[in-house]
């Protein structure tokens, strides 16, 4: 009698073992699963292009644009070199067409609200391809960070989407005033926005 007893719960002490052990790699599995749909919901919310900027206009400015698109926001970070000391002006332009000596086969400022030329955020209206100016240093090595809502990375909302567009750089500055491109100067770098 005794030795059944043993048996048996030996028996169910297996089975116990055997269904933790079991319902352990359920849980693993499970955990597996919902890590792999995070990521792949990460990856869905998560676009990034990287383009390399050449010089324009007799000049010695190239660099890299790099484009982030993570829950509806597009962060752009710009590195370039051989640039004169002082301030310089980005621009988004209408084309990702380098294929002048000048850079103007990208068109105007990329405008697709029709817009006046101005500072980003002003009141009386500024273009989508307004981005500013930025400093470069004593070495001609410049750097800007921009982030905004008002682009997407392949979208179908055209008033937003920059892929076919241009980053160009001035030799000047953006005055933020004159019409229709805010009297930047020569156009000095140039690459195409293309996935």
């Amino acid at each position: 009698m005794m030795k059944k007893l043993s048996i048996y719960i030996l028996m169910f002490m297996l089975i116990f073992a055997y269904s933790c052990k079991k319902e352990k790699k359920q849980a693993e599995e499970t955990a597996t699963e919902e890590i792999e749909v995070v990521e792949d919901v990460t990856k869905v919310n998560s676009k990034k292009v990287i383009i390399n900027l050449t010089a324009k206009s007799d000049s010695n400015v190239s660099g890299t644009a790099v484009f982030t698109e993570e829950d509806g926001t597009v962060k752009m970070v710009a590195l370039l070199s051989g640039l004169s000391e002082g301030e310089h002006a980005i621009h988004l332009h209408e084309k990702a067409d380098c294929s002048s000596a000048d850079g103007k086969s990208t068109g105007g400022h990329w405008n697709p609200t029709g817009q006046p030329h101005g500072k980003w955020g002003a009141e009386e209206g500024f273009h989508k391809g307004d981005i500013g100016n930025f400093e470069a240093d004593t070495n001609g090595n410049g750097t800007i960070t921009f982030t905004t809502d008002q682009w997407c990375i392949g979208c179908d909302d055209a008033s937003k989407n920059i892929i076919g567009k241009a980053v160009i750089v001035h030799q000047g500055t953006d005055d933020y005033v004159s019409q229709p491109s805010g009297a930047a100067g020569s156009r000095i770098s140039c690459g195409g926005i293309i996935e």
